[in-house]
């Protein structure tokens, strides 16, 4: 009797440490829009592991990639409500909300990761203090490779894509759809493959990653490099849902997502370069844009500027200023 007394005692122990544990572990959605394969999610998903090893098991952060708990537009404002612990959103199709968000998607503002790394230092505490007045945590961002053009038909000019069917993403895209006279249609990425399949996009400006994820040399057969711009992803947590977790697993959080951010700028560029050999492999023609072309988008980079400037007011020409005394 007394040992099955002991046996009991014993089992009631392990079954309350089993109930405690699970009591103080606590689980994070984190939703993305990007296939399992994208950069992006690879590293969202190294994060999501680097944080649970830290924390031992206490936070656990699951991801949901391809747009499978929300779609790409509802993940920030699921972030601010609370629907989900943490996302991941393109930051520049926000411009409209904020024009400081659209600020990487800047034509010919930066010419390279290292003049991208610096406009984003530049954005980075403004950044913070918009989403912290949002409701949300910036853990980390990681730039996208340079966008470049993609079309069916050889274009020598600005004047080449008018009337073409061109994808849009962002305002800045809508406005240089505008700009040469283009016919905009939105599409998410999700949707990209179908839309050029079907007719609905003949043409577009987006990253060499982006064109090998969605095998764009299936329906095109241009990709000019032109460099435009080099915009990034924010991965963010819901404020209330960081403020909840202790000093330590806020910290560990924080720390993994630092890993994180230096890790996929440097993956961006591997991937830029992998991605552009991909293309070119699958019959894609990669080519400099002619001296007009580059003239041509050089004009109209100038005057999406100038009314992004206007638009972001003393909030972005202080973003600016820090940028250029940053180079």
């Amino acid at each position: 009797m007394k040992r099955r007394t002991l046996l009991a005692t014993a089992t009631l122990v392990a079954a309350m440490g089993a109930s405690l544990t699970a009591q103080a572990q606590t689980k994070w959605d984190l939703a993305s829009a990007y296939a399992t394969f994208n950069f992006h999610t690879e590293n969202l998903v190294q994060f999501t592991k680097e944080v649970a090893a830290a924390t031992n098991n206490q936070l656990q952060i699951t991801a949901h990639p391809g747009a499978s708990l929300f779609k790409a537009p509802e993940i920030k404002r699921a972030v601010q409500g609370g629907q989900a612990q943490a996302g991941e959103f393109f930051m520049v199709s926000f411009q409209n909300e904020w024009p400081l968000f659209g600020a990487d998607g800047l034509p010919f503002l930066v010419g390279s990761y290292d003049d991208a790394f610096k406009l984003y230092q530049a954005q980075k505490p403004l950044l913070q203090k918009k989403l912290d007045e949002q409701g949300m945590v910036l853990l980390y961002a990681v730039a996208w490779p340079p966008q470049g053009i993609y079309t069916k038909k050889p274009i020598e000019s600005a004047a080449d894509l008018k009337g073409l069917k061109w994808r849009v993403y962002s305002p800045t895209t809508a406005r240089i759809g505008e700009l040469v006279g283009a016919q905009p249609v939105t599409i998410q990425e999700a949707e990209l493959s179908q839309a050029l399949a079907t007719g609905v996009v003949e043409g577009l400006i987006t990253s060499s990653s982006t064109g090998a994820d969605n095998k764009l040399y299936e329906n095109l057969s241009y990709y000019y490099n032109v460099q435009a711009w080099i915009p990034k992803n924010a991965v963010v947590a819901n404020k209330r849902a960081f403020s909840r977790l202790d000093a330590a697993t806020q910290e560990a959080v924080m720390k993994a997502a630092a890993t994180a951010e230096e890790r996929g700028w440097k993956r961006s560029q591997e991937v830029d370069a992998q991605s552009i050999a991909i293309l070119k492999e699958n019959g894609l023609k990669v080519e400099a844009p002619s001296a007009q072309l580059k003239a041509d988008l050089a004009k109209i980079g100038e005057t999406v500027l100038e009314e992004w400037t206007k638009a972001a007011g003393a909030e972005g020409q202080q973003m600016l200023d820090a940028y250029k005394a940053s180079k």
